[in-house]
């Protein structure tokens, strides 16, 4: 799987963005109801955080394999990944100190099962075509220079794609360059948030039932 995932244009519907979702797959189902999502046309673009908090995380894991549906990884993907390749130890407990107890609804082995294959369908960085323009998605920290992530090793390194905060922290303005809008998930708000070109979309579906989901087009105020 390469860093980064391209994707033309959607001649045949619209695209939309969702925040971190986090086990709430009945959330996240009455949210497509309401914009009347067709999975024949619309296609769904999530920033990560597919699982761990909620209850219906292995039905929101599977949401990888929908030929609709296309997410990057999140941290608690890699938390999940690294707990269930390594086993018992520190991995593990950090995964259910963060909400990796859902596990025990289901069977420990196909769990692992498919979070390796899911983790196939999640690039860390996925590249919208959108009215002409394009809209990256990351599930942290975007790079400073969209074009970053074209090379073959990101000088910046991955651990900020998934769990860097730097930009929000310092309520930082700089727009990403050589993009011309980037979606993150990753840390929770009252509401969506814009700095400079980079969209925050995480409202907490997990802790506030308010998962955000927002018109590919709106992002760019079109």
């Amino acid at each position: 799987m390469s860093l980064l995932v391209k994707h033309e244009e959607n001649p045949k519907g619209r695209d939309f963005f969702v925040g971190d979702i986090h086990g709430q797959y009945d959330l996240l189902m009455e949210a497509l109801y309401r914009v009347s999502f067709d999975k024949q046309r619309d296609r769904l673009f999530s920033v990560g955080d597919l699982i761990d908090r909620g209850s219906e995380s292995f039905e929101c894991l599977s949401l990888a394999f929908e030929p609709w549906f296309f997410g990057v990884r999140g941290n608690h993907e890699m938390l999940a990944k690294n707990a269930l390749n390594e086993g018992a130890g520190q991995a593990w407990d950090l995964w259910q100190i963060n909400g990796g107890s859902w596990v025990f609804l289901n069977n420990v082995h196909e769990v692992r099962t498919i979070l390796n294959a899911a983790l196939e369908h999640l690039p860390y960085a996925r590249e919208v075509a959108v009215a002409g323009k394009r809209v990256g998605m990351v599930h942290a920290d975007p790079p400073v220079n969209w074009e970053l992530l074209e090379m073959e090793n990101h000088p910046a390194g991955l651990h900020a794609l998934v769990w860097g905060r730097s930009r929000i922290t310092a309520a930082d303005t700089t727009p990403v360059k050589g993009i011309d809008a980037v979606v993150v998930g990753h840390t929770i708000l009252e509401e969506p948030l814009t700095l400079g070109n980079v969209h925050f979309i995480d409202t907490g579906a997990f802790s506030t039932g308010r998962l955000t989901l927002i018109d590919a087009r709106e992002v760019l105020n079109l």
